[in-house]
C-alpha cells in the first residue's frame, strides 16, 4: 500500500516538524534564559502542565486519525468525513472547558504542584500559566487538523504551518522578551498568536474540497454517536495514558523543585536539548498510525507486520545517527545556556543519561506502541505505560532522588527503568496482537 517514495513523502515532513516544534521549545528557553534561572524554572514547570494538557488534545486527535485511517483504508470516504468533523467538535468542547478551569484555579493548582519553589519562579510560573491557557482552543484545533491531514498521507501540509507557527513564535520572543523586557509574559503571548494564527490556516486548509477528507458545515452540529464513540473508545485510553504519563513527569518536577534552583534549571534545559535526540523515533510514531491505520482498513495483516517492523528500524537508524552527533556537540550546545556552573555540569549528565539510552530503548518504547494504537489495541498499552510509570519511575525516583541523595540524577536513572520495562511488555504485547492472532 506505500511504496518507499510515499513512506519517504510522509515521513520526511514529520521529521522536520518534530524538529521545529522542539526548534521553537529550545528558543523559548534560551530566549527567557536571558532574564535569568527564575524565569527559566517558569517556564519549565508550567510547560510540564501545558503538555500534560496538549497531549490531551494530542490523543484525541490521535483517536480521530485513526478511525479516519481505517476508513480510507476500507474505502468508506464517506465515514473518514463524518470522523473529521467529530473530531473538530470533540477537541473544540474538551479545550474551552480546560482553559477556563486553568483561568480560574490556575494559582491554586501551581501552589499544590510546586508551592516549595521561590517566589520569583511562583510568580513568572503564574503569568505564563494563565495566558498560555487562552492558546488551548487553538492548539486543540490545529492538532486535530494535522492529524487528519497526516491520516491522509499529506504532512506535508502541516508541516509547513507548523513552520509558519514556529516562525512567527520565534518572532514573536524576540520582540516581545528582548524588544519590550516582557519575559515569561512576552513569551507566552508569542506562543498565543502564534498558535491562533496557526489554527485559523488549518481549519482552511480542512475546507478545501481537494482533500479526500474535510470538515464542512460544523455550525449544523451534526453529531454522530457512533463515530463519537469510535473516536473516543482510542482517544480516551490514549489520552489517560498520556494525561497520567504527564502528570508523572509533572510530579516528579514537583519532587525536583526541592533539590533547588541549579537542578530544576538542568532539568529543564536537558529536557529541551533531549528532545532533539528523540524527533526520528516521534515522526515514525506519528506515521506508524496513517500507515498502520490504513493497513488495518484494509485488512491486510501481512503489511500491518511488514510496515511496523521497517518503521521502528528506521526510527532505530535515524536515533543513532542524530544523539552520536547530539553528543559530540553536547558541551558547546550548553553553552548558548545562561546557566551557572553546577546547572550546566547537572544537565550535561542528565543528557548523556537520556540519549544514551534513548538509542537503545526509545523506539521500542514510544515508537512501536504506536502500531497497536493503529490496530485499536488501546487498552493494554494504556495499562502498561500507566502502571509502569507509577510503580518503575515515581517510585524509583523517590527512592533514588529523595532517599538515597542522587536528587535529579536518581530520577533520570530512575526513567531509563521504566524504559526497559515498557520496552519488554510492548514487544510481548506486539507479538501477540499483530503477529500470532492475524497468522
Amino acid at each position: 500500500m506505500f511504496d518507499n517514495k510515499s513512506l519517504k513523502k510522509l515521513i520526511v515532513p514529520l521529521i522536520i516538524e518534530q524538529f521545529l516544534a522542539v526548534m521553537v521549545g529550545m528558543a523559548d528557553i534560551m530566549m527567557v534564559s536571558s532574564a535569568g534561572e527564575a524565569a527559566v524554572s517558569s517556564v519549565a514547570l508550567v510547560d510540564l502542565i501545558n503538555v500534560l494538557i496538549i497531549n490531551i488534545f494530542a490523543a484525541l486527535a490521535t483517536g480521530g486519525a485513526v478511525v479516519c485511517a481505517q476508513s480510507i483504508g476500507a474505502g468508506h470516504l464517506d465515514q473518514a468525513n463524518r470522523s473529521a468533523n467529530q473530531l473538530v467538535y470533540i477537541v473544540s468542547a474538551i479545550s474551552v472547558a480546560l482553559m477556563v478551569l486553568v483561568l480560574l484555579f490556575s494559582r491554586a493548582l501551581l501552589g499544590v504542584l510546586f508551592g516549595q519553589v521561590e517566589p520569583p519562579v511562583m510568580e513568572g510560573a503564574i503569568t505564563y500559566f494563565v495566558i498560555s491557557a487562552l492558546s488551548y482552543p487553538f492548539i486543540a484545533v490545529y492538532n486535530g487538523c494535522a492529524a487528519l491531514l497526516r491520516s491522509m498521507g499529506n504532512s506535508r501540509a502541516s508541516m509547513y504551518v507548523s513552520a509558519l507557527m514556529n516562525g512567527l513564535n520565534v518572532v514573536g520572543n524576540a520582540i516581545l522578551v528582548f524588544g519590550f523586557s516582557m519575559g515569561v509574559a512576552g513569551v507566552a503571548l508569542a506562543t498565543l498568536v502564534s498558535r491562533g494564527v496557526a489554527c485559523g490556516i488549518m481549519m482552511v486548509l480542512m475546507h478545501s474540497r481537494r482533500n479526500p477528507v474535510r470538515v464542512a458545515q460544523l455550525l449544523r452540529f451534526r453529531l454522530d454517536g457512533r463515530l463519537i464513540g469510535k473516536i473516543l473508545r482510542i482517544g480516551v485510553p490514549n489520552g489517560l495514558e498520556n494525561s497520567v504519563f504527564q502528570l508523572g513527569r509533572v510530579l516528579l518536577v514537583s519532587m525536583i523543585s526541592t533539590f533547588g534552583t541549579a537542578q530544576i534549571a538542568a532539568n529543564a534545559v536537558a529536557n529541551n536539548i533531549d528532545s532533539f535526540g528523540i524527533i526520528p523515533g516521534q515522526a515514525l510514531g506519528l506515521a506508524l498510525i496513517t500507515v498502520v491505520g490504513q493497513c488495518v482498513g484494509a485488512r491486510d495483516w501481512a503489511q500491518v507486520r511488514a510496515y511496523t517492523k521497517k518503521l521502528v528500524k528506521i526510527a532505530y537508524c535515524c536515533i543513532w545517527g542524530l544523539n552520536a552527533v547530539l553528543l559530540l556537540l553536547l558541551p558547546l550546545i550548553l553553552r548558548i545556556y545562561n546557566l551557572s556552573d553546577a546547572a550546566r555540569q547537572y544537565a550535561f549528565l542528565l543528557i548523556l543519561i537520556h540519549n544514551g539510552c534513548a538509542m537503545a530503548l526509545w523506539p521500542l518504547s514510544f515508537t512501536l506502541p504506536n502500531a497497536l494504537r493503529a490496530a485499536g489495541d488501546v487498552k493494554v498499552p494504556m495499562v502498561i505505560s500507566m502502571v509502569s510509570m507509577a510503580a518503575v519511575r515515581l517510585v524509583g525516583s523517590w527512592l533514588l532522588g529523595v532517599k538515597l541523595g542522587l536528587g535529579v540524577v536518581g530520577v533520570w536513572i530512575a526513567m531509563v527503568a521504566d524504559w526497559v520495562v515498557r520496552t519488554i511488555c510492548f514487544l510481548l504485547r506486539v507479538r501477540q496482537k499483530l503477529w500470532k492472532e492475524h497468522p
